[in-house]
Protein backbone atom coordinates (compact mmCIF):
# COMPACT_ATOMS: atom_id res chain seq x y z
CA UNK A 1 0.00 0.00 0.00
CA UNK A 2 3.17 2.41 0.82
CA UNK A 3 4.55 1.20 -2.81
CA UNK A 4 1.55 2.09 -4.42
CA UNK A 5 1.04 5.66 -2.71
CA UNK A 6 4.54 6.79 -3.26
CA UNK A 7 4.33 5.74 -6.68
CA UNK A 8 0.82 7.54 -6.99
CA UNK A 9 2.38 10.90 -5.45
CA UNK A 10 5.49 10.62 -7.98
CA UNK A 11 3.56 9.90 -10.93
CA UNK A 12 1.99 13.16 -9.78
CA UNK A 13 4.62 15.36 -9.43
CA UNK A 14 5.87 14.24 -12.72
CA UNK A 15 2.47 15.57 -14.39
CA UNK A 16 2.82 19.01 -12.27
CA UNK A 17 6.12 18.90 -13.45
CA UNK A 18 5.65 18.89 -16.74
CA UNK A 19 2.60 20.75 -16.84
CA UNK A 20 4.32 23.59 -15.20
CA UNK A 21 7.18 23.77 -17.82
CA UNK A 22 4.49 23.41 -20.33
CA UNK A 23 3.35 26.16 -22.10
CA UNK A 24 -0.50 24.98 -22.45
CA UNK A 25 -0.01 26.13 -18.47
CA UNK A 26 0.39 29.43 -19.40
CA UNK A 27 -1.39 32.48 -18.08
CA UNK A 28 -2.71 34.51 -21.49
CA UNK A 29 -6.07 36.96 -21.71
CA UNK A 30 -8.80 36.42 -23.75
CA UNK A 31 -8.57 37.37 -27.49
CA UNK A 32 -8.84 41.18 -27.77
CA UNK A 33 -7.82 42.17 -24.75
CA UNK A 34 -4.26 44.41 -24.47
CA UNK A 35 -5.32 45.29 -20.86
CA UNK A 36 -4.37 43.48 -17.60
CA UNK A 37 -6.69 41.35 -16.43
CA UNK A 38 -8.11 42.11 -12.99
CA UNK A 39 -9.77 39.86 -9.97
CA UNK A 40 -11.07 39.99 -6.43
CA UNK A 41 -10.56 37.56 -4.23
CA UNK A 42 -12.77 37.64 -1.71
CA UNK A 43 -11.83 37.08 2.49
CA UNK A 44 -12.00 33.49 3.19
CA UNK A 45 -12.29 31.55 -0.58
CA UNK A 46 -10.81 28.05 -0.79
CA UNK A 47 -8.31 27.55 -3.80
CA UNK A 48 -11.00 26.23 -5.57
CA UNK A 49 -13.20 29.26 -5.39
CA UNK A 50 -10.54 31.66 -6.20
CA UNK A 51 -9.16 29.58 -9.02
CA UNK A 52 -12.52 29.53 -10.55
CA UNK A 53 -13.21 33.43 -9.84
CA UNK A 54 -9.29 33.55 -11.98
CA UNK A 55 -10.78 31.77 -14.74
CA UNK A 56 -14.43 33.72 -15.18
CA UNK A 57 -12.28 37.27 -15.19
CA UNK A 58 -10.60 35.92 -18.50
CA UNK A 59 -7.63 34.83 -17.54
CA UNK A 60 -7.12 31.38 -20.01
CA UNK A 61 -6.01 28.93 -17.16
CA UNK A 62 -8.36 25.95 -16.71
CA UNK A 63 -9.71 26.19 -12.91
CA UNK A 64 -8.47 22.92 -12.36
CA UNK A 65 -5.48 23.21 -13.19
CA UNK A 66 -4.15 26.16 -10.87
CA UNK A 67 -6.15 24.12 -8.02
CA UNK A 68 -4.21 21.19 -8.92
CA UNK A 69 -1.06 22.75 -8.65
CA UNK A 70 -1.87 24.54 -5.20
CA UNK A 71 -2.67 21.40 -3.89
CA UNK A 72 0.56 19.70 -4.80
CA UNK A 73 2.48 22.11 -3.90
CA UNK A 74 1.08 22.09 -0.48
CA UNK A 75 -0.17 26.23 -0.82
CA UNK A 76 -4.24 25.35 -1.26
CA UNK A 77 -4.46 27.47 2.51
CA UNK A 78 -2.16 30.38 1.64
CA UNK A 79 -4.10 32.11 -0.36
CA UNK A 80 -4.56 35.79 0.25
CA UNK A 81 -7.43 37.50 -0.38
CA UNK A 82 -7.55 41.21 -2.58
CA UNK A 83 -7.59 42.91 -5.75
CA UNK A 84 -4.86 41.20 -8.53
CA UNK A 85 -3.90 42.19 -11.53
CA UNK A 86 -1.48 39.45 -14.17
CA UNK A 87 -0.32 40.22 -17.63
CA UNK A 88 -0.55 37.90 -20.40
CA UNK A 89 2.27 35.44 -20.15
CA UNK A 90 2.20 34.63 -16.53
CA UNK A 91 2.58 31.09 -16.14
CA UNK A 92 0.83 29.11 -13.53
CA UNK A 93 3.28 28.46 -10.93
CA UNK A 94 4.19 32.54 -11.19
CA UNK A 95 0.38 33.15 -10.95
CA UNK A 96 0.32 30.59 -7.70
CA UNK A 97 3.24 32.44 -6.35
CA UNK A 98 1.41 35.77 -6.69
CA UNK A 99 -1.71 35.00 -5.31
CA UNK A 100 -0.05 33.26 -1.81
CA UNK A 101 2.63 36.13 -1.66
CA UNK A 102 -0.72 38.76 -1.68
CA UNK A 103 0.66 40.56 -4.30
CA UNK A 104 -2.49 42.54 -4.71
CA UNK A 105 -2.93 45.61 -6.75
CA UNK A 106 -4.15 48.59 -4.10
CA UNK A 107 -5.38 52.07 -4.87
CA UNK A 108 -5.44 54.62 -2.37
CA UNK A 109 -7.01 58.22 -1.24
CA UNK A 110 -5.59 60.93 1.41
CA UNK A 111 -7.86 62.86 3.58
CA UNK A 112 -6.09 66.27 4.32
CA UNK A 113 -6.01 67.69 7.60
CA UNK A 114 -8.20 71.00 7.92
CA UNK A 115 -10.45 69.53 4.53
CA UNK A 116 -14.81 69.70 5.30
CA UNK A 117 -16.89 66.80 5.03
CA UNK A 118 -17.99 68.16 1.96
CA UNK A 119 -14.19 68.29 0.17
CA UNK A 120 -14.13 64.88 1.64
CA UNK A 121 -17.44 63.47 0.03
CA UNK A 122 -16.46 65.22 -2.96
CA UNK A 123 -12.73 63.37 -3.18
CA UNK A 124 -14.60 59.91 -2.56
CA UNK A 125 -17.00 60.53 -5.32
CA UNK A 126 -14.59 61.64 -7.86
CA UNK A 127 -12.34 58.58 -7.04
CA UNK A 128 -12.34 56.15 -9.97
CA UNK A 129 -11.07 53.26 -8.22
CA UNK A 130 -14.22 53.21 -5.68
CA UNK A 131 -17.75 51.83 -6.14
CA UNK A 132 -19.64 54.84 -5.02
CA UNK A 133 -22.67 53.07 -2.54
CA UNK A 134 -22.64 56.55 -0.95
CA UNK A 135 -23.45 58.78 -4.10
CA UNK A 136 -27.21 59.08 -3.44
CA UNK A 137 -27.43 59.05 0.04
CA UNK A 138 -27.94 61.90 2.39
CA UNK A 139 -25.14 62.86 5.19
CA UNK A 140 -27.52 61.39 7.70
CA UNK A 141 -27.30 57.52 5.56
CA UNK A 142 -23.86 57.61 5.38
CA UNK A 143 -23.61 58.25 9.50
CA UNK A 144 -26.12 55.53 10.37
CA UNK A 145 -23.95 53.04 7.84
CA UNK A 146 -20.91 53.72 9.59
CA UNK A 147 -22.91 53.32 12.84
CA UNK A 148 -22.23 56.68 14.16
CA UNK A 149 -24.43 58.21 16.89
CA UNK A 150 -23.69 61.94 15.74
CA UNK A 151 -25.87 63.87 13.85
CA UNK A 152 -23.64 66.26 11.96
CA UNK A 153 -20.95 64.35 10.19
CA UNK A 154 -18.58 67.20 10.54
CA UNK A 155 -15.12 66.13 11.93
CA UNK A 156 -16.03 62.81 12.85
CA UNK A 157 -13.86 61.14 9.78
CA UNK A 158 -9.99 60.98 10.44
CA UNK A 159 -7.53 62.49 7.74
CA UNK A 160 -5.17 60.38 6.89
CA UNK A 161 -3.99 57.98 3.71
CA UNK A 162 -6.31 55.03 2.98
CA UNK A 163 -5.55 51.93 0.95
CA UNK A 164 -8.43 49.71 -0.41
CA UNK A 165 -8.80 46.83 -3.27
CA UNK A 166 -10.31 48.01 -6.94
CA UNK A 167 -13.75 48.73 -6.71
CA UNK A 168 -14.71 48.52 -2.70
CA UNK A 169 -17.21 50.44 -1.66
CA UNK A 170 -16.95 54.01 -0.79
CA UNK A 171 -19.07 53.14 2.83
CA UNK A 172 -15.98 51.08 3.74
CA UNK A 173 -13.56 54.18 3.62
CA UNK A 174 -16.26 56.05 5.47
CA UNK A 175 -16.48 53.52 7.97
CA UNK A 176 -12.38 52.79 8.51
CA UNK A 177 -12.32 57.06 8.98
CA UNK A 178 -15.12 57.18 11.43
CA UNK A 179 -13.31 54.43 13.28
CA UNK A 180 -9.94 56.08 13.28
CA UNK A 181 -11.34 59.06 14.47
CA UNK A 182 -13.01 58.09 17.58
CA UNK A 183 -9.94 55.80 18.50
CA UNK A 184 -7.73 58.77 18.19
CA UNK A 185 -10.13 61.15 19.97
CA UNK A 186 -10.55 58.10 22.68
CA UNK A 187 -6.55 58.51 23.16
CA UNK A 188 -6.43 62.23 23.81
CA UNK A 189 -9.61 62.37 25.69
CA UNK A 190 -8.07 59.64 28.05
CA UNK A 191 -5.14 62.00 28.10
CA UNK A 192 -6.46 65.26 28.42
CA UNK A 193 -5.11 67.88 30.92
CA UNK A 194 -7.22 67.34 33.96
CA UNK A 195 -8.56 71.15 34.08
CA UNK A 196 -9.64 71.49 30.55
CA UNK A 197 -12.96 72.99 30.57
CA UNK A 198 -14.39 70.38 27.99
CA UNK A 199 -17.08 68.39 29.15
CA UNK A 200 -16.87 65.57 26.25
CA UNK A 201 -15.07 64.23 23.57
CA UNK A 202 -16.89 65.72 20.78
CA UNK A 203 -16.05 69.30 22.87
CA UNK A 204 -12.28 68.16 22.63
CA UNK A 205 -13.31 67.20 18.79
CA UNK A 206 -14.61 70.70 17.93
CA UNK A 207 -12.28 72.65 19.78
CA UNK A 208 -9.53 70.36 17.78
CA UNK A 209 -11.21 71.37 14.23
CA UNK A 210 -10.49 75.31 15.73
CA UNK A 211 -6.99 75.17 16.46
CA UNK A 212 -6.81 72.73 12.53
CA UNK A 213 -7.87 75.20 10.84
CA UNK A 214 -6.00 78.09 12.79
CA UNK A 215 -2.57 76.95 12.47
CA UNK A 216 -0.33 78.26 10.01
CA UNK A 217 2.59 76.85 11.08
CA UNK A 218 2.49 73.76 13.22
CA UNK A 219 5.11 75.14 15.78
CA UNK A 220 2.26 77.48 16.83
CA UNK A 221 -0.42 74.64 17.43
CA UNK A 222 0.06 74.27 20.88
CA UNK A 223 -0.04 77.86 21.69
CA UNK A 224 -2.73 78.71 19.26
CA UNK A 225 -4.76 75.65 21.15
CA UNK A 226 -3.85 76.93 24.62
CA UNK A 227 -5.37 80.47 23.92
CA UNK A 228 -8.95 79.24 23.25
CA UNK A 229 -8.77 76.88 26.32
CA UNK A 230 -7.55 80.14 28.07
CA UNK A 231 -10.58 82.39 26.62
CA UNK A 232 -12.89 79.26 27.59
CA UNK A 233 -12.19 79.31 31.03
CA UNK A 234 -12.38 83.40 31.28
CA UNK A 235 -16.17 83.12 29.32
CA UNK A 236 -14.42 85.42 26.59
CA UNK A 237 -15.87 85.01 22.78
CA UNK A 238 -13.58 83.19 20.90
CA UNK A 239 -13.98 85.26 17.70
CA UNK A 240 -12.18 82.58 15.27
CA UNK A 241 -12.67 83.54 11.87
CA UNK A 242 -12.94 80.03 10.48
CA UNK A 243 -15.92 79.27 12.29
CA UNK A 244 -17.50 82.50 10.69
CA UNK A 245 -16.60 81.24 7.65
CA UNK A 246 -18.23 77.33 8.36
CA UNK A 247 -20.97 79.13 9.13
CA UNK A 248 -21.38 81.43 5.95
CA UNK A 249 -21.49 77.85 4.04
CA UNK A 250 -21.04 77.74 0.35
CA UNK A 251 -21.90 81.55 0.02
CA UNK A 252 -18.47 82.30 1.37
CA UNK A 253 -16.68 84.31 -1.45
CA UNK A 254 -13.33 84.13 0.15
CA UNK A 255 -13.70 87.23 1.18
CA UNK A 256 -14.03 88.22 4.67
CA UNK A 257 -16.15 91.16 5.45
CA UNK A 258 -17.17 92.75 8.86
CA UNK A 259 -20.58 92.45 7.94
CA UNK A 260 -20.11 88.87 8.05
CA UNK A 261 -18.81 88.73 11.60
CA UNK A 262 -21.94 90.49 12.66
CA UNK A 263 -24.14 87.96 11.22
CA UNK A 264 -25.47 85.64 13.34
CA UNK A 265 -25.34 81.77 12.57
CA UNK A 266 -24.04 78.85 15.01
CA UNK A 267 -20.70 78.89 14.30
CA UNK A 268 -20.54 82.81 14.62
CA UNK A 269 -17.85 82.76 17.38
CA UNK A 270 -17.85 86.72 17.38
CA UNK A 271 -21.84 86.03 18.40
CA UNK A 272 -22.26 83.48 20.43
CA UNK A 273 -20.35 82.07 23.60
CA UNK A 274 -18.57 79.13 23.51
CA UNK A 275 -17.85 76.48 21.28
CA UNK A 276 -19.77 76.38 17.83
CA UNK A 277 -22.34 73.07 17.53
CA UNK A 278 -20.23 71.87 15.45
CA UNK A 279 -16.37 70.75 14.38
CA UNK A 280 -16.04 73.14 11.25
CA UNK A 281 -13.66 70.57 9.63
CA UNK A 282 -11.43 67.30 10.30
CA UNK A 283 -8.52 67.39 12.47
CA UNK A 284 -5.45 65.87 12.59
CA UNK A 285 -3.68 63.91 15.04
CA UNK A 286 -1.52 66.81 16.14
CA UNK A 287 -4.30 69.33 16.65
CA UNK A 288 -6.14 66.70 18.77
CA UNK A 289 -3.24 66.47 20.91
CA UNK A 290 -2.65 70.33 21.31
CA UNK A 291 -6.63 70.40 22.46
CA UNK A 292 -6.23 68.02 24.94
CA UNK A 293 -2.94 69.12 26.45
CA UNK A 294 -2.38 72.96 25.87
CA UNK A 295 0.88 73.93 27.90
CA UNK A 296 0.57 76.69 30.82
CA UNK A 297 -0.04 79.80 29.02
CA UNK A 298 -1.30 83.48 30.11
CA UNK A 299 -1.87 84.52 26.29
CA UNK A 300 -5.70 85.20 25.31
CA UNK A 301 -4.49 86.52 21.60
CA UNK A 302 -2.89 85.86 18.54
CA UNK A 303 -2.50 87.64 14.90
CA UNK A 304 -1.39 86.33 12.04
CA UNK A 305 2.07 87.63 11.16
CA UNK A 306 1.81 87.35 7.36
CA UNK A 307 4.39 84.44 6.56
CA UNK A 308 2.28 82.10 8.31
CA UNK A 309 2.76 81.92 11.89
CA UNK A 310 1.14 84.09 14.75
CA UNK A 311 2.08 86.48 17.20
CA UNK A 312 0.58 86.25 20.53
CA UNK A 313 -0.74 88.61 23.17
CA UNK A 314 -2.08 88.57 26.89
CA UNK A 315 -3.47 91.45 26.68
CA UNK A 316 -5.70 93.80 24.25
CA UNK A 317 -3.14 96.54 24.34
CA UNK A 318 -0.67 94.34 23.19
CA UNK A 319 -2.71 92.57 20.76
CA UNK A 320 -3.93 95.94 19.36
CA UNK A 321 -0.08 97.02 18.89
CA UNK A 322 0.15 93.29 16.89
CA UNK A 323 -2.82 94.08 14.61
CA UNK A 324 -1.46 97.58 13.49
CA UNK A 325 2.48 95.82 13.19
CA UNK A 326 1.19 93.07 10.80
CA UNK A 327 -2.02 93.45 9.74
CA UNK A 328 -3.42 97.41 9.06
CA UNK A 329 -0.11 98.05 7.22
Amino acid sequence: MRTFKLILLLVILGFVGVIVGSSWFSVRHLPMRSDPTAFSIPPGSSLRSAAQIIETAGVDLPAWQLELLGRVLGRSSKIKAGSYEVEGGLTALSLLDKLTRGDVTQSEIVLVEGKTFRQFRAALNEHPGLSHDSLKLSDAQILMHVGAKERHPEGLFFPDTYLFDRDSSDLDVYRRAYRAMQSRLAIAWGGRESTLPLKTPYELLILASIVEKETGTPADRPQIAAVFVNRLRRSMLLQTDPTVIYGLGPAFDGNLRKNDLLTDTPWNTYTRPGLPPTPIAMPGLASLQAAAKPPPSDMLYFVARGDGSSEFSASLDEHNSAVAKYQKQ
